[in-house]
Parts: C-alpha cells; sequence; structure tokens
C-alpha cells in the first residue's frame, strides 16, 4: 500500500478490512481443529464462511469504519471498531441460538466465534497502527525527530507525551520522564524511563536534547531557577504548560506548549496574606483607583474585585488601555458595579465631581508618569502630574472624608538621582504630611521595577529579540531589583490593610538583578544564543538613570511588620506646613518658571537629590 499525503481510497480500506476477515475466519478453523479440519467440519463451512463475511461487511458499512483517515486514527476509533465486531459476534452468537431451537445444532461453533473476533480485532487495529507509525515515520523520521525530556510524570507530563505524539505536524521525541517521586524512578511511562532530577545533566550532556518541558504541577522556585540554567548551560531549551484547569474542553493543546517566561523565572515562593483582613477592608466598599488600566493599577482592579467590593471607580486619562480594561472586566467584575471614568487627575474640578458623586471610601493611587527619560526632559510634566496630580486626589480624599488613601511609590524616590524619583518624593512628603489632618489615613507603599510592566525591560528585550536583535542594555553593571507585578499588588493590598497612617511601606525586593544577565538569560530561554546569533549592543546610561537602586536612604533604617516581606521605612519627618508651602510654590513654578528653576527648587526640597548623566548636574556643583 503507497503511503502518501493524500487519503487512500475508502474503498481500498474496506476491502482489505474484508480480506482481515476472510483470513480470520479461515485462521479460527485452522486453530480449532488444530490445522485437520474434519470432513463432517468441511461440508457446512462455505455457508459458514459467505454468512460470517456478509455480515461483518454489512456491519462495517453501517458503522462507516472504513471511512476514518487511516493516519490520524485515535482511540475512539479503535473502540468504534471493537464495538462493531463485538456486535458481528453478537449476531453468530444469536443466530446460533435460533438455530439450536429450530433444528438443535449450532450454525457456528462458538469456538470459531470467539476466536475469529480477537483475529479480526487483532487484524484490523494492528493494521490501522501500522499504516499510522508509517506514515509518521516517512513524514518525521525518528532521526530527524528532536529530543525531549518531560519533567513531571503525572497527569500532566502523560497529557504532554501524547500531545506531542498526536500532532503529526511536531518533530519531537521523548527520550525521558524526570520525576521527584522516588517510587516512579526507574521504571517506566508509556514506554519511557523515568529518573531522578539529578540525573538530568547525565541527559543533556550525550546527546542534544532541544528542549525540556516542565509538567509538574508545583515547582519550588529555587529548583526551577537551577533546573533553567542547567538546560540553559546545555542550549536546552525550557517550555512550560499551563495548569490543567487552562486546558482546552479538559485537553492539552499543542499550542499551549510555550516558551517559559523570564517572569516565571524570577518569581519567588507565593505570598500569604492575611485574607481575612484584606476582606474586611473592601468587602461592601467604594473603592477608587486611579491610573486603573496601567501595569499596576489594573492588577489592584484584578485583585481587589476577588475580595467583593461594593463598587470599584476607575480612572485614567489614556483612552486605549481603558478601555482594554472595560473589555476585560467581565472575567474579574463578580457582581461589583465599576464605572471607568476617562479623567485627567489634574483636572481639579471634574476630580471633585467624582469624590461627590462615589464618595470613595478607599482610594489606590497609582496614576503617575514614571519613565526616567521622558520625565528628565519633561520635568513641568514630571511635577503637574506626579506632585500637582497627587496633591489634588490627597486633598479630595481628607476633604470627602476617605478612610484609606495608598500611594503607589518608587524606589527611584530614594536618594534621586532623576526628575522622577525626585517628583515622586515630593508627593511622598505631601502624602505624609496630609496623615493626621483628617480621618484619612495616608500611606504610602514603594518598591522597584515590576516584571513585565509597561516601563520594564521585559517587554522590550521581549519584542527586541523576535526581531532578531539587537538587545539594547544601558551599561554592563546596571543592577535592579524585580518583582512580579502580581506580587507586588499584593502587597500593596496587604500593606495597605495593616496601615495605621503616616507609614512609607517598602518590599523585600529579594536579590538585584543585573540587566546583563537578565538580557542573556531572556535571549537563551527563546532559544538563542546571545552574543552569536542575538548581539547585545550597549547603549550608555539614559539622562538621570544611575547604575543602582536603592530603598532607603542612606540616614534610615527600618521597622519590621507582621509581614517578612513587608517592612516600614523611618524616614525623616517634615512639618505638614512646610511640606505644603513648598509644594505649592513648586508647582507655580511649574507653570511659570523654566526648566532649570523647576528642578531647582525640587533640590531646595529633596536636599538627597542629586542629578547624574543630566544637563541638571551643574545645579549640584
Amino acid at each position: 500500500m503507497v503511503i502518501s499525503r493524500e487519503n487512500s481510497p475508502r474503498w481500498l480500506i474496506f476491502l482489505i478490512d474484508g480480506v482481515i476477515v476472510i483470513s480470520s475466519v479461515i485462521l479460527a478453523y485452522l486453530l480449532r481443529f488444530n490445522f485437520n479440519i474434519p470432513p463432517v467440519e468441511l461440508k457446512p463451512l462455505p455457508q459458514i464462511f459467505l454468512y460470517m463475511v456478509f455480515i461483518r461487511s454489512v456491519s462495517f458499512l453501517i458503522a462507516r469504519s472504513y471511512a476514518g483517515i487511516i493516519r490520524y486514527t485515535s482511540t475512539g476509533d479503535t473502540l468504534r471498531i471493537l464495538a462493531t465486531l463485538l456486535t458481528g459476534s453478537v449476531i453468530f452468537a444469536l443466530t446460533n441460538v435460533g438455530t439450536y431451537f429450530y433444528n438443535h445444532f449450532f450454525f457456528i461453533p462458538f469456538s470459531i466465534i470467539i476466536i475469529e473476533l480477537l483475529s479480526t480485532s487483532f487484524g484490523m487495529v494492528s493494521f490501522r497502527l501500522l499504516v499510522k507509525l508509517a506514515y509518521l515515520e516517512l513524514q518525521h523520521p525518528v532521526r530527524a525527530k528532536a529530543e525531549v525530556v518531560i519533567y513531571g510524570a503525572g497527569e500532566a507530563g502523560i497529557s504532554v507525551k501524547r500531545t506531542l505524539d498526536r500532532d503529526a505536524e511536531t518533530k519531537f521525541k521523548v527520550v525521558a520522564f524526570i520525576d521527584d517521586n522516588p517510587n516512579k524512578q526507574g521504571k517506566k511511562l508509556e514506554g519511557v524511563g523515568i529518573v531522578a532530577p539529578d540525573k538530568l545533566p547525565s541527559l543533556l550532556s550525550p546527546r542534544r536534547v532541544s528542549q525540556l518541558i516542565l509538567a509538574a504541577t508545583s515547582f519550588d522556585s529555587h529548583k526551577k531557577q537551577t533546573l533553567v540554567d542547567q538546560c540553559l548551560e546545555y542550549n536546552t531549551r525550557v517550555l512550560t504548560v499551563p495548569p490543567i484547569s487552562q486546558w482546552i474542553n479538559g485537553e492539552l493543546s499543542f499550542r499551549q506548549i510555550r516558551t517559559l517566561n523570564i517572569e516565571e523565572l524570577l518569581e519567588r515562593e507565593p505570598i500569604r496574606l492575611d485574607e481575612q483582613k484584606i476582606a474586611e477592608d473592601h468587602t461592601g466598599k467604594v473603592v477608587l483607583v486611579t491610573g486603573a488600566s496601567g501595569s499596576i493599577g489594573s492588577e489592584i482592579v484584578r485583585q481587589i474585585s476577588g475580595y467583593n467590593p461594593g463598587k470599584l471607580v476607575l480612572i485614567d486619562q489614556s483612552e486605549t488601555p481603558l478601555h482594554a480594561l472595560t473589555l476585560e472586566s467581565s472575567e474579574f467584575r463578580k457582581g461589583a458595579s465599576i464605572d471607568f471614568i476617562l479623567c485627567d487627575i489634574c483636572n481639579e474640578a471634574r476630580m471633585r465631581k467624582i469624590f461627590e458623586s462615589c464618595k470613595p471610601d478607599l482610594v489606590y493611587h497609582a496614576a503617575a508618569y514614571k519613565h526616567v527619560p521622558m520625565m528628565e526632559n519633561n520635568p513641568v510634566e514630571a511635577v503637574i502630574t506626579n506632585v500637582k496630580g497627587t496633591r489634588i486626589v490627597a486633598d479630595l480624599a481628607r476633604e470627602f472624608g476617605v478612610r484609606k488613601f495608598i500611594m503607589i511609590s518608587t524606589d527611584k524616590a530614594v536618594n534621586p538621582t532623576n526628575v522622577m524619583g525626585a517628583s515622586k518624593r515630593v508627593a511622598e512628603m505631601y502624602v505624609q504630611a496630609m496623615n493626621g489632618s483628617g480621618p484619612t489615613r495616608f500611606i504610602t507603599t514603594r518598591f522597584g521595577n515590576v516584571l513585565g510592566s509597561n516601563g520594564s525591560v521585559i517587554p522590550l528585550f521581549r519584542s527586541q529579540i523576535e526581531k532578531g536583535g539587537p538587545v539594547t542594555v544601558t551599561h554592563p553593571e546596571v543592577t535592579r531589583y524585580f518583582m512580579t507585578i502580581p506580587e507586588a499588588c499584593q502587597l500593596v493590598l496587604e500593606a495597605g490593610s495593616i496601615g495605621k497612617g503616616g507609614e512609607i511601606f517598602i518590599f523585600d525586593m529579594g536579590q538585584p538583578v543585573k540587566i546583563l544577565d537578565l538580557a542573556r538569560k531572556m535571549i537563551r530561554l527563546s532559544g538563542f544564543t546571545p552574543e552569536k546569533e542575538i548581539p547585545i549592543r550597549f547603549t550608555g546610561l539614559r539622562p538621570g538613570e544611575k547604575l543602582y537602586e536603592e530603598l532607603l536612604n542612606s540616614g534610615e533604617n527600618t521597622l519590621p511588620t507582621h509581614h517578612p516581606l513587608i517592612m516600614i521605612a523611618k524616614v525623616r519627618e517634615y512639618s505638614p506646613a512646610e511640606v505644603v508651602a513648598a509644594v505649592d510654590g513648586l508647582v507655580k513654578k511649574a507653570v511659570t518658571g523654566s526648566n532649570f528653576d523647576l528642578v531647582r527648587a525640587m533640590k531646595t526640597i529633596v536636599p538627597e537629590f542629586k542629578s547624574q548623566n543630566s544637563v541638571y548636574e551643574q545645579l549640584d556643583q
């Protein structure tokens, strides 16, 4: 039989199935009578032979067992064939019952019926399986298939292997399973050996394993990091699969097996929150979020929605992201009413009307300009949005008796070297100064870069890698702290729930990461070799950028909280009247003064503000 990309004619499949039935009937008689059929049994053989072939042929026509595409034969096709054959054998048995009651003899020996059923079943299923294997071998020879290792020999791991085997367009051969369970190690799963994790280097070293697929249900972050580092050392790509709950109709699709993201690699152990306390703060309450469609703001909205707020008031001045959040809201709405409001927080009259109409219980202030080089070139906008905008929202929160005001700040406010960081430090000072002037508790949260945010290097690197490079890094020594967006927002909710007012909460950002190392790892995770296939180019520090970020001023220290990842910064306190006067003067200069006058005023308010790689360095001399 010629195996090609074209489907075999159905009549040919029907004919081959008929030949299998004929051969099975003959084989059944030969086996039943030990290859020496007695004359008494030979006499009715032609009638029995024709009857059995006729019944089988009719059942094949009715069940259309010949109509499937052989090279795509599945378990369902096999079961349908077996059901068809069993039905025919039941007819043979009923025929025997009828002839026995009519003439007291069995038309077909029952032993013949059983042997023929087994033989025909084996023949038809084997035929289809051989055709399928032959087709796959011709299309993707074993020697041309890429070798794959699957981490996890559980349900997900088995599904990954079956998905690779089932998809004719894939060119993978599973050579081993890896599993932590000692009871599984040394055994085989669907013909593939299961080994211990410490055997991975010996698997990768002598052979070119192209990919390792993570199919375990849970992973210790340190173990995942070590595993990926081992794979990258041998140029083995690391892929992952989504949780079983996200599989399509309960089955894993080949398209769902994807490259491991750097965000997943750098994430830490799950954070334990005081769910009850957070729920008490948000359940049934009106929550207003500024910058609601940004990276941080939108994740805060998603997480808050899980605590059954009475109403969400989501404010942003960016139309397209707010529209996208509107479309997404059906996934997290969960019964709460949501107002999507397109508004600039610097529009005081408009913001006042919003506060008058919704009367929020809590305010999460995430709206800000955050891009360092952009704000270095546009200090007026940095002050108007980050300082004046914060003042407007904070003043309205105090005036309308908001219970808690939580501001999202940045590590760049610590010993700022750029306009953006200095503007956020001034905003921190103002928010702190407002605490105690009314019933509102003013709380500040401060953390570093978040993985995958709009201002993060991660999306930039990913885009550059997809285009073939080069990947641009400002400086080989530049180092940053990183945290995932969900993790940062979880800590914001926790800090907001425990805040009594006036605190600046800082988060444990883990170990700092060199941006150059991050770029190299992202290139390797994408299946390329740094410097060779994807070049890395150094562009120089941008205006206002510094090599290392800090979370505390040199003269500050911290106090612990009940949460190991949250601390309270002990910062210098300022007179509220002094801060208000300074902010008023700064906002006026944003309207009337030059950029240099404005930055000079910021340096007066924030003495630790020392510009780096900026035209404003001359103001520090």
